[in-house]
């Protein structure tokens, strides 16, 4: 909202998103995380699946084809990540904030490719991201 632009949330809990955002006509539909801090510092790592309690013991699933979009508030460096779907991994994610100890650049989520003041304004040049 803060953006300027119009947010949308659900009448009920059962959707797998927790809000819609409108962007120039646009709808997109945003599953919300916060990131914890991941076993190699500098880096944050979050679930990119839902858990479900039920009374045959847990059901998890994934967000593809539910939402488009991770937003993901990593509280370990206060910033906060805008993924699209088809860049998150089956199950977790990390991104990293730091170079790593080890100077490893292959395969790499870097935190400013994701960054969400970033990846927010294009949305409404790019609406296929």
């Amino acid at each position: 909202m803060s953006y300027g632009i119009s947010v949308l949330s659900p009448e009920y809990d059962n959707e797998p998103y927790d809000l819609v955002v409108e962007i120039k006509g646009n709808f997109y539909r945003i599953q919300i995380k916060t990131a914890f801090e991941a076993t190699t510092d500098g880096a944050v790592r979050f679930r990119t699946r839902s858990t479900r309690t039920k009374s045959s013991g847990y059901e998890r699933e994934g967000y593809e084809g539910s939402v488009d979009f991770l937003a993901v508030y990593a509280p370990v460096c206060d910033e906060t990540y805008l993924i699209p779907i088809k860049d998150a991994s089956k199950t977790q994610m990390t991104i990293r904030y730091e170079q790593s100890k080890n100077n490893n650049i292959k395969n790499v989520n870097w935190h400013e490719d994701y960054l969400f003041h970033e990846i927010l304004p294009s949305l409404g040049s790019n609406p296929t991201i």
